[in-house]
């Protein structure tokens, strides 16, 4: 499984940083609008009382909300009022600025260091600075590893989990996933994870038919989502993606079937699916002195075996990317999507020591993560 931080671009560390900063605004703006609108109530109430005093030097409405403002800092430039009523100003305005900012710096200081405690209204504030994001609604086992195979491909992904306890919010959290907890079937929930501005949701809970019900609810509140459905009936998916418009809906057994057929035999496959009506591999091949390959360029070998070839490892170098005029030779990796008949005629089928195996998986290098 997939658990170790992601790194990530400086475009993504400034994205997210951005996310943060807009998030962090809009938690402190409510402190913020309390002051101002303090500052507002009790200047035009200063300029209003110094208005019918007998002072002969009165304020306008601005100088007095700015000579509020100076009270509160202790700076006010003016000489002590007369009248007892404003001469209340210089003393309360001062307590009542620090009761408002040292509150508000502290609220600010809470969710700035402390994660934990910033609470679903974190979360859904979050949510809601994402557009064109995926939205994976089930974080069990699945829909964790969808989660981090969707921040590989370099998607924005916001979870919803209805069970609050469930071990994977805290993991998915650590990789900066907004978890909105509540019952995806709600459409208040999915509206929380932005389903409006959302390109994807993929429904993989446990239960079919909620999956179905969230696919049916995404779709009404954002007509042109992708939506990518798990089911556990084969048949039933294939029904469900005609008639009602879902783009994918898998079938569990489908996808998993082709893994333990190919487990089973003699090939060694790390990985199976269909490509249509195609069931194509992704095997690891160590080509030895009897290797039908031996000696063959990798584009001869890809057009006489009817395969491709992804990977190639020769004298310890690892190539990602291989051109089409390297030359296959003895005790070479090769990586390729092919049938289990090509697996066969160019000795897929055969097992190699587990020794060898255990030392060098090149296969692993490509899929997971350390």
């Amino acid at each position: 499984m997939l658990t170790t931080q992601r790194k990530r671009t400086p475009r993504q560390r400034l994205a997210k940083n951005w996310r943060d900063f807009r998030v962090m605004l809009r938690a402190f703006s409510r402190p913020l609008l309390l002051f101002i609108g303090t500052l507002i109530f009790f200047g035009l109430l200063y300029w209003f009382l110094a208005d019918i005093s007998p002072l002969t030097d009165k304020p306008g409405p601005v100088e007095s909300i700015f000579l509020v403002l100076s009270m509160i800092f202790l700076q006010a430039n003016t000489a002590f009022p007369e009248p007892f009523y404003l001469q209340i100003f210089f003393f309360i305005m001062p307590v009542i600025g620090i009761v408002l900012l040292s509150a508000g710096a502290a609220n600010l200081g809470v969710k700035l260091f402390n994660r934990s405690a910033r609470g679903q209204d974190w979360e859904v504030a979050l949510a809601s600075t994402y557009s064109d994001h995926v939205i994976v609604c089930g974080l069990g086992k699945l829909g964790y590893r969808v989660t981090l195979q969707l921040l590989e491909f370099g998607q924005s992904v916001v979870a919803v989990e209805r069970d609050a306890d469930k071990y994977f919010i805290p993991l998915a959290r650590e990789h900066d996933v907004p978890v909105i907890l509540g019952d995806a079937r709600q459409r208040e929930v999915l509206r929380k994870a932005g389903v409006e501005r959302a390109s994807a949701v993929v429904c993989c809970t446990q239960d079919e038919l909620a999956n179905l019900d969230i696919a049916l609810d995404a779709r009404e509140l954002q007509p042109d989502i992708k939506v990518v459905l798990r089911m556990f009936d084969e048949t039933l998916a294939g029904k469900v993606e005609k008639g009602f418009g879902i783009h994918t809906a898998f079938s569990m057994s489908a996808l998993s079937a082709p893994a333990f057929a190919a487990a089973a035999t003699r090939a060694h496959i790390d990985y199976s699916f269909y490509v249509g009506g195609t069931l194509l591999h992704v095997s690891q091949v160590n080509v030895d002195g009897n290797s039908p390959l031996l000696g063959l360029a990798l584009e001869a070998a890809e057009r006489k075996f009817n395969m491709t070839i992804v990977m190639h490892q020769t004298d310890g170098e690892l190539h990602l990317h291989p051109t089409s005029d390297e030359v296959v030779k003895e005790n070479d990796t090769l990586v390729v999507f092919a049938t289990l008949d090509t697996l066969g005629q160019i000795g897929g089928m055969n097992h190699t020591s587990q020794h060898r195996r255990s030392k060098q998986n090149p296969i692993k290098r490509l899929f997971s993560r350390k």
